[in-house]
């Protein structure tokens, strides 16, 4: 009776699952490898390879990611992310609340277009650049993935990272299609948005294999380092509260008045 109550209890469906990872007194299991051998023989970026889609890359994989990685890890103090951090922490908050808010300031007009744009080049593979081009103008919608504010001609990250994803045979079909729209863009909207490192990114973890739904995350692993860092400035260098001075702000509503009583 005991045996059968214990079989039955077993086979029940547990409320918590995972195939990423198992931890107890004797061991921690990493998509089946052994933690301490990991910590022994694994980089950090393999590491993530295989917490992220379960298997360990290919030498080619690894260093395709790590160059996303480092293209990704910080862009200076001007962006959103890094000033809410900063913004965050000046006010007298903890080092791990500040970078959450600098990753919470990311969004799809910094970092996010990389998820969207990894969704249009992976649900629309069987289109022509043209017909998507086409069909999101109608919308009227933004092209995710192309355009920026400081780069007009052509972003140097997007570049640079399409060159090391042809020299280690990366570069595909998503990769043509991306600049297969730039060229489609400039033709039917008749300006020309270059693609950006988003988009860059959003093609290249489509050749590896990366569901779009990773793509927010494929910045944010990398710029949250860029963060940690900000915040630490912050802490070192800064006064708490940061406040706008005079010359950074103007007010435009209406002109001083009296309440008057009825």
């Amino acid at each position: 009776m005991e045996k059968t109550a214990q079989t039955t209890n077993q086979s029940q469906e547990k409320k918590w699952k995972t195939a990423i990872a198992h931890a107890n007194e004797k061991e921690t299991l990493i998509r089946g490898y052994p933690l301490e051998e990991m910590i022994e023989t694994l980089s950090f970026t393999q590491a993530i390879y295989l917490v992220l889609k379960g298997e360990l890359p290919s030498k080619n994989e690894e260093q395709m990611l790590n160059a996303i990685f480092v293209a990704a890890i910080e862009h200076s103090i001007a962006v959103p992310s890094a000033q809410a951090a900063r913004i965050v922490f000046s006010g007298g908050n903890s080092l791990n609340t500040a970078v959450g808010s600098g990753i919470m300031a990311l969004g799809d007009s910094h970092g996010g277009a990389i998820e969207q744009c990894a969704k249009l080049l992976q649900e629309n593979k069987n289109k022509s650049a043209a017909e998507i081009v086409e069909e999101i103008l109608k919308q009227k919608k933004v092209l995710p993935g192309f355009g920026h504010k400081v780069y007009k001609e052509e972003d140097p990250r997007a570049a640079k990272l399409f060159s090391i994803a042809k020299k280690l045979n990366i570069y595909g079909d998503f990769c043509k299609r991306t600049e297969e729209i730039q060229t489609e863009i400039e033709k039917q909207k008749g300006k020309k948005l270059c693609i950006n490192i988003d988009g860059a990114i959003a093609a290249i973890m489509s050749e590896m294999n990366f569901n779009w739904k990773l793509g927010k995350g494929l910045f944010i692993i990398p710029r949250t380092a860029g963060l940690v860092a900000h915040v630490h400035e912050e802490w070192e260098r800064e006064k708490p509260f940061r406040r706008l001075d005079e010359h950074e702000h103007s007010y435009d509503g209406k002109e001083k008045r009296k309440l008057t009583k009825e």
